[in-house]
């Protein structure tokens, strides 16, 4: 199959697939999405079904490839690439999972390749993982909130209440892209606490390959994510207790966290106005750009 964005590779048979979708680049606060993603992705083998087009679709200035340097000598180079592997969960279900770097160009382009494939698999239900900065503390369960392509799939997550207008992600426009073609589309997002967003926080991973059993039925291990949640968690609990004034700014967070829920009948999830959760979100991404 001959594409400008991609080189398909071949057709392994899928049974019912779902797409999932990682890409690095975009928010993904205490690396959630990224140590989920390579969580997954050492359970199963993949096989490839597509490579995108990376000088296309690539800023090699932005990510450059990695050079392999022997005593001197240039051995070669590895390229940054988007890949569409097929796996499967512990139970054999089939996936599709998209990931790699987010591309730099031509996104309404990819998305509609990215969903032409799924399509011709029949996928019907894409989701996508992410993780962003949230007041919340870091001794209650990481909850999630959604992004969906209707009201009904937001429901089955949680959402945050209010209208927000903040910068996307490619995976948003392949969420817009797969509802025109009728696929169900929700991405999964982890709340991170804002003041270790730039730490790495396995909690939120944790909770992404969860998410994706309790709305997809997909399960897969979580690796050694559960010992490394308690090392975090341990130091975390260290660095606060040295603190009066941190003490003050958890209990604080655990008093708003606990006094709202997600509501059990619409999903809603009380977090702040928009306007204060905008400012999160780009006090985060000022402190990345730094």
């Amino acid at each position: 199959m001959s594409h400008p964005l991609y080189e398909f590779h071949q057709d392994p048979g899928l049974s019912e697939p779902v797409l999932v979708v990682s890409l690095e680049g975009w928010i993904d606060a205490g690396g959630g999405a990224a140590s989920a993603t390579e969580t997954i992705l050492a359970s199963a083998e993949q096989i490839p079904v597509a490579t995108f087009n990376s000088d296309t679709l690539l800023d090699h200035r932005a990510r450059r490839p990695i050079m392999h340097l022997v005593d001197g000598v240039n051995t070669g180079l590895t390229w940054p690439t988007i890949r569409l592997d097929e796996t499967w969960d512990s139970e054999g279900r089939d996936v599709l999972f998209l990931h790699g770097p987010e591309p730099d160009h031509n996104w309404p382009s990819f998305a509609k390749a990215v969903i032409e494939i799924a399509e011709g698999f029949e996928v019907t239900e894409v989701f996508g993982l992410g993780a962003y900065p949230a007041p919340v503390p870091h001794t209650r369960p990481v909850q999630l909130a959604s992004t969906a392509s209707s009201h009904e799939l937001a429901q089955r997550v949680g959402f945050v209440r209010g209208t927000l207008e903040l910068p996307a992600g490619v995976a948003a426009a392949i969420e817009v892209q797969a509802a025109e073609m009728g696929m169900a589309a929700l991405g999964l997002w982890a709340q991170v606490p804002h003041y270790a967003a730039a730490m790495p926080y396995p909690a939120a991973a944790v909770r992404l390959i969860d998410g994706l059993f309790e709305v997809a039925g997909l399960r897969f291990d979580h690796g050694d994510l559960d010992a490394e949640v308690d090392t975090i968690r341990a130091r975390l609990d260290e660095l606060v207790a040295n603190s009066d004034e941190h003490q003050e700014l958890v209990h604080q967070l655990e008093i708003h966290v606990d006094q709202s829920e997600p509501d059990s009948e619409d999903g809603e999830i009380e977090l702040r106005s928009g306007d204060e959760l905008a400012e999160e979100f780009e006090r985060f991404l000022r402190e990345q750009e730094d």
